[in-house]
């Protein structure tokens, strides 16, 4: 299984960012679910987690990172210098998560909200579970 990224389907931001690791991740190491979706509500209860989750969550070797740590994880498997930004985990949890904290309750007033989760490319379908 390769690691699975779950994504709040209906924010902006967050659609944004699987476009970005779509482009920098052609081996398809990343699958990619909408926490709305019958898949990512079955991984949440698979994995015991919250589905108030306001956080970017990724599956990798049956653990999963949320917040910060798993923008850090994310960042590892990307090509380019994206995966030079893991020296990031230095940086205590709490101040990396203060952040993402930030942008996460504002994301919908800064980026915006689609009606609806977002629909894959042809090109990308299979990259979706």
């Amino acid at each position: 299984m390769t690691a699975i990224i779950l994504f709040d389907g209906v924010c902006n931001l967050c659609n944004q960012s699987v476009q970005f690791i779509l482009k920098r991740d052609p081996e398809g190491y990343f699958s990619f679910a909408s926490i709305q979706g019958e898949s990512g509500q079955e991984l949440l209860k698979k994995y015991q987690i919250s589905k108030n989750l306001d956080s970017l969550l990724l599956i990798k070797d049956n653990k999963y990172y949320t917040k910060s740590a798993a923008a850090l994880q994310i960042c590892k498997h990307l090509n380019g210098f994206w995966k030079y930004l893991i020296i990031f985990k230095i940086v205590p949890p709490f101040i990396r998560n203060g952040l993402y904290d930030m942008v996460a309750k504002n994301r919908y007033k800064w980026f915006g909200k689609r009606d609806s989760c977002m629909l894959p490319t042809p090109d990308n379908k299979n990259r979706f579970i």
